[in-house]
C-alpha cells in the first residue's frame, strides 16, 4: 500500500468535537476500503490567507494514511460533498515523518533557514567608476548624464 499525507481544512464555525467526528468518519471510509490512518494531528483554528467560501479561519487537520489509491480516491470524493470541508490536499510520500510535523514544532525547535551563519561584514562594495558618491534621496539636483545616455 502507498503512504499519503492528507491535510484538510474545515469550517471555522464547527466545534472541536465535530472536527473529531469528521476525522472518525474519514477513518471509517479508509478502513472500509482497505486502508488505515497512521497518525492524526489537529493543528487547530488558523487564519486563512484569503477567504474560502466566506470563511476567514479554518481548522487544519493532518492525516498520515497507509492505503491503496482507491481508498484515497473515495475519501476525496466524499470530501467534495461534505459542506464542513473547505479544502483538502493529498500528497504521496515515500515515508511518514517521525515525531511532530513542522506545524506542531515550536519555532525555537525548527531549524533556521540559512543555518546559523552570520552575514557579518559585507566588505567593500567595489569601485563606482566615474559616477562619484551616492546622492541622498531628498537631493533634488538633476543627475549628471552618463556617457552612454546621450544616444
Amino acid at each position: 500500500m502507498a503512504l499519503y499525507e492528507h491535510v484538510f481544512l474545515s469550517r471555522q464555525d464547527i466545534s472541536n468535537q465535530q472536527v473529531d467526528q469528521l476525522v472518525e468518519t474519514f477513518r471509517g471510509i479508509l478502513e472500509t476500503n482497505g486502508g488505515k490512518v497512521v497518525k492524526v494531528e489537529n493543528w487547530g483554528l488558523k487564519t486563512l490567507t484569503y477567504r474560502i467560501k466566506k470563511n476567514r479561519k479554518a481548522y487544519y487537520t493532518l492525516l498520515n494514511i497507509d492505503a491503496p489509491s482507491t481508498a484515497v480516491d473515495e475519501l476525496e470524493r466524499l470530501m467534495r460533498f461534505n459542506e464542513d470541508v473547505l479544502r483538502y490536499m493529498t500528497i504521496r510520500v515515500e515515508a511518514h515523518e517521525e515525531g511532530p510535523s513542522a506545524m506542531m514544532q515550536k519555532r525555537d525547535d525548527r531549524p533556521r533557514r540559512g543555518g546559523d551563519r552570520d552575514r557579518g561584514d559585507r566588505g567593500d562594495r567595489g569601485d563606482r567608476g566615474d559616477r562619484g558618491p551616492r546622492r541622498d534621496r531628498d537631493d533634488d539636483r538633476p543627475r549628471r548624464p552618463r556617457d552612454n545616455d546621450s544616444e
